[in-house]
């Protein structure tokens, strides 16, 4: 038992140390100020978001880019409030905002969306974000002159939860922030694994090339990370992360509780159906991890391990944990969660093991609507 625990959490420290030092790798992007080129169509699904497309409509009509670069098309996921009417109230001289009907075909309702939207749109480069984000200023112009300078085919820019009042929203935080920081430390060790689809770019010849979704539109999520593993297995090296301030998109944290075990049920829905071995392999590490931890602590809580032992490995986690979660919340300038992370480790272990045992034999909602795994 012991040897076992050592090989694992060695093997985790190893993994998330790799991150660590990934991260580094991947350097800040500085704006040069170049004439901008590129032509954008953002797309944008939404369903029952009247709430918050306020916001975002607010956060576009801000937005420094040249108004005849880019469009916006706003997908109606057969909303049942007033989303469209306030979309359509909105007046910021924005040439070219649109508002289409989704057109379903599958078991994803996103996927529908989005591929509707490309079908519809005239642009070259596809931003996918979501109805409850606020778009950065620069966002476009980064976006632009990072396209410029390196040809890629598929873009992944960063995302930050914006609420960090009360344990609920900086417990989600620090989760964010090690994704995050996982995501971006992937990309430096050459290991692209995650993304984001509230910040997501790709050329609309490649969609069209890999033939957008097809093969996992019976998985209701996922529009994000399975297409980002067709780009990486066809063009490996077109693939890039955009690591900038400029380009940060701000999303928002669950309410509470229920909804946020019911968001990651969602997540831990498509982690089965990943292509990328890589991916899989961080999930393994991750949920033995903390499946051990939990294990060795109720064993040496019956004096069936060294609790000396449990110690040790317990440090080496917890400190391997709090350097990728600095690194992360250092470039997203939110280090004041910090103060949060020694209650939210003791808690990630069985939360992390509760969800994955729940993904196994529960069904979840989205946007009001129940789907299976």
């Amino acid at each position: 038992m012991a040897l076992l625990s050592i090989v694992i959490i060695l093997t985790y420290l190893l993994l998330i140390g790799s991150f660590v030092l990934g991260f580094d790798k991947v350097k800040n992007f500085e704006l040069k100020d170049l004439p901008p080129k590129t032509t954008f169509s953002i797309i944008i699904p939404f369903r029952n978001e009247v709430e918050n497309i306020p916001e975002l409509l607010n956060s576009i009509s801000k937005l420094e880019y040249p108004k005849n670069l880019y469009e916006i098309i706003f997908v109606d996921d057969h909303s049942e409030d007033d989303s469209v009417e306030v979309i359509k109230g909105f007046d910021c001289a924005q040439p070219d905002i649109e508002i289409i009907k989704n057109e379903r075909h599958s078991n994803s309702p996103k996927k529908d969306a989005i591929s509707t939207a490309v079908n519809h749109s005239k642009n070259e480069w596809i931003i996918t974000t979501d109805a409850d984000c606020v778009l950065p200023k620069y966002w476009l112009v980064s976006l632009d002159e990072f396209i410029q300078k390196k040809h890629s085919k598929c873009i992944v820019p960063p995302v930050r939860y914006n609420n960090t009042k009360g344990f609920l929203n900086k417990f989600q935080l620090l989760d964010f922030l090690s994704m995050q920081g996982a995501t971006i430390g992937g990309f430096g060790i050459n290991k692209p694994f995650m993304c984001n689809g509230a910040n997501f770019a790709y050329r609309k010849t490649i969609f069209n090339e890999l033939n957008g979704f097809e093969g996992n539109r019976t998985i209701a999520s996922g529009d994000d990370i399975f297409f980002l593993e067709k780009v990486i297995k066809v063009y490996p090296k077109g693939v890039h992360y955009l690591k900038s301030e400029h380009v940060i998109v701000n999303t928002k944290p669950q309410l509470s509780w229920s909804l946020l075990i019911n968001q990651r049920l969602r997540w831990a829905s498509k982690a089965s159906t990943y292509n990328n071995w890589f991916s899989k392999f961080t999930g393994v590490i991750v949920l033995l991890s903390n499946a051990l931890i939990i294990t060795l602590g109720l064993f040496s809580a019956l004096s069936l391990f060294n609790f000396r032992t449990f110690l040790y490995l317990l440090f080496i986690k917890f400190n391997i944990d709090l350097l990728l979660i600095y690194k992360s919340a250092s470039f997203f300038n939110q280090r004041e969660v910090l103060q949060s992370f020694p209650f939210a480790f003791i808690i990630y272990p069985f939360f992390s093991v509760y969800i994955t045992f729940l993904s196994l034999i529960k069904k979840y909602k989205w946007k009001g609507r129940t789907f299976k795994k």
